[in-house]
């Protein structure tokens, strides 16, 4: 599959590294703590 923008992920690309803050605190880090198992990662705007 081409890629059309750089910013979006293709069949057998890595996962970029992240480090997100978790709601209830403390931090996960991506895709390290992912390591080993499938997941998915959601990522929603709330209100501001």
């Amino acid at each position: 599959m081409p890629k059309v923008n750089q910013y979006f992920l293709d069949t057998g690309d890595d996962f970029p590294n992240l480090e997100i803050p978790r709601a209830g605190g403390g931090k996960i880090s991506l895709p390290d703590d992912l390591l080993g198992a499938w997941g998915v990662v959601l990522f929603y705007r709330s209100h501001w």
